[in-house]
């Protein structure tokens, strides 16, 4: 059984930052690229930014310059961390490990 555990979201206001969280099961982490999604109200789900275990690529459009990920071997840890947030940042964010096994989503909310 894959545990996949995302955590870290919360309401913030315009500008602000999080870091989210997705524990991994140990024994498949650093087997596998992990990528983040988010589910905006009302909308379909969209990639936002991918880590696999040789580098790392973002959504240009959207978030490009403002989120960043990295992840922690040690402690089967992939970290988004979202910077200068905005409202259309609003949603609920998942991490995907191997193009399979996905977690259950953290809410991030982003206030005007």
């Amino acid at each position: 059984q894959v545990q996949v555990v995302e955590s870290g979201g919360g309401l913030v206001q315009v500008g602000g930052s999080l870091r989210l969280s997705c524990v991994v099961s140990r024994s498949i982490f650093s087997a596998y690229g992990i990528d983040w999604y988010r589910q905006a109200p009302g909308k379909q789900r969209e990639w936002v930014a991918g880590g696999s275990t040789g580098g790392v690529s973002f959504d240009e459009h959207s978030v490009k310059g403002r989120f960043t990920i990295f992840r922690d071997n040690t402690s089967g840890t992939s970290y988004l961390q979202m910077n200068n947030l905005e409202p259309e940042d609003t949603g609920v964010y998942y991490c995907k490990v191997g193009g399979t096994w996905w977690g259950q989503g953290t809410q991030v909310t982003v206030s005007s």
